[in-house]
């Protein structure tokens, strides 16, 4: 929760520094880039790993997990050190794909520590992995999910240090990040995905949907998102880091391997969701999340069939994807708060606020998706943006707005579960 706070605070930064005539009068343009990279590591990187976490750890077998606690402080620490490298001095933004980094010590600290704490986190999960039980059964599907999303995850661990240990000695700057985190980068993307699977059929259950699926045919949907992962280790050994095949091949590998298994379960979603519209509180509750994860990663997909060069269109695409895996989280923190003992103090905040998340989302990545086509590049503000002409201030406008309506969708967020953790607390010290 604190990452997901830090990120819609660095995101605002992001947003005015990008919208038209906003960002003229803001007095810390050159912001921008540091601003940058500690959202998207923030939002995707330490939000997305640490609900992995949350449930990889409910899903292990009972065992002393020795291993948790150290990786749970290691990931805290580093996460902490990351929110506050940006305001040193001379901490230089390098905009590398997957995992943008600022070149200080600092940073670099953050990041280790972080990443020491996933791997144990990882390992912990491995070591404790839970049986999946009965093939037939829908909580067996759910178990097998959670072990082949961190199945994925030690892959793209290996993929990592396999990329650390063939780097070239000559390559430095942006092109040593942007090649060191090409290949597990991509992986990562599966572990995410997997992660919304698994949280798309518990959101269905909670929804009342009757899938026009069997638990056998859920998982062999499952299997196939997960079997992606392991032509990675072939990609390495074809070619080395430095080639445009390498480059390329793992390009391919997440645009139409990370459909295999989205589209299918998608379709059946969609197909229940037209069939049944919800009765209790708690199931509009959950049919809200899992509709908006469902659109929003969807519209995400097509557009990442749309990129063409190197424009705001790229951001569009990783914008919906990622946010329709966050909106699945969401959904899931919902449901797994009550059942923590941390009941939600407003059900119908809780069920318009991915309403608002996922509309202002849509908004953001319209308003790219149209900026992208008349050329506007990425990573890039203010008077870099090259607005002279109205068709591209409407759309960065519209950018703007969306972004903001977005933002403000992630603090409705931030106040429906942190009122439920203070108010048990508050609760306890009354009793």
């Amino acid at each position: 929760m604190v990452a997901l706070l830090g990120a819609g605070v660095f995101s605002l930064l992001l947003v005015m520094s990008r919208t038209p005539y906003v960002s003229d009068i803001i007095p810390w343009i050159d912001f921008f880039h540091s601003a940058l990279v500690i959202h998207v590591n923030l939002s995707v990187l330490v939000w997305s790993l640490a609900f992995g976490g949350i449930l990889w750890s409910l899903n292990q077998r009972p065992g002393k997990p020795w291993l948790a606690w150290p990786a749970l402080f290691l990931a805290c620490l580093g996460a902490a050190v990351i929110i506050v490298s940006p305001f040193v001095r001379d901490a230089q933004p390098l905009m590398s794909n997957y995992i943008p980094v600022l070149q200080h010590p600092l940073f670099f600290a953050g990041l280790l520590l972080f990443a020491l704490g996933f791997v144990l986190l990882v390992l912990n999960s491995m070591i404790f992995m839970a049986p999946v039980g009965p093939w037939m059964s829908g909580q067996g599907a759910l178990r097998f999910g959670l072990n082949t999303a961190a199945v994925s995850a030690a892959v793209a661990l290996i993929c990592f240090a396999w990329s650390w240990v063939r780097m070239p000695d000559y390559l430095l700057g942006q092109s040593f990040f942007e090649l060191l985190f090409w290949g597990g980068g991509h992986v990562l993307q599966f572990t995410y995905t997997l992660l919304m699977l698994v949280a798309w059929l518990w959101l269905s259950s909670r929804a009342g949907l009757k899938l026009p699926l069997t638990p056998r045919v859920v998982l062999v949907i499952l299997f196939v998102g997960v079997a992606c992962v392991f032509l990675s280790p072939l990609i390495y050994l074809a070619y080395p880091i430095t080639a445009l095949e390498h480059i390329e091949l793992f390009t391919w590998l997440m645009r139409w391997g990370g459909s295999l298994a989205t589209l299918p379960l998608a379709l059946a979603i969609i197909v229940a969701l037209l069939r049944y519209g919800g009765s209790s509180e708690e199931e509009w509750l959950a049919r809200s999340s899992l509709q908006s994860s469902v659109f929003l990663f969807g519209i995400g997909g097509i557009i990442g069939f749309m990129i063409s060069g190197s424009n705001v269109t790229i951001p569009a695409h990783y914008h919906g994807s990622i946010v329709g895996v966050t909106l699945a989280l969401m959904g899931v923190c919902y449901m797994l708060l009550p059942l923590l003992g941390y009941p939600l103090r407003n059900i119908k905040l809780a069920q318009w606020q991915p309403v608002v998340y996922s509309g202002g989302q849509l908004m953001h990545v319209a308003g790219l998706v149209w900026s992208g086509g008349y050329g506007v590049q990425r990573k890039v503000a203010g008077a870099e943006q090259g607005l002279d002409s109205i068709e591209r201030v409407l759309g960065m406008g519209l950018m703007g707005l969306g972004g903001l309506v977005s933002s403000i969708g992630g603090l409705l967020f931030l106040i429906v579960v942190l009122r439920a953790l203070l108010s048990k607390q508050v609760t306890h010290q009354a009793e």
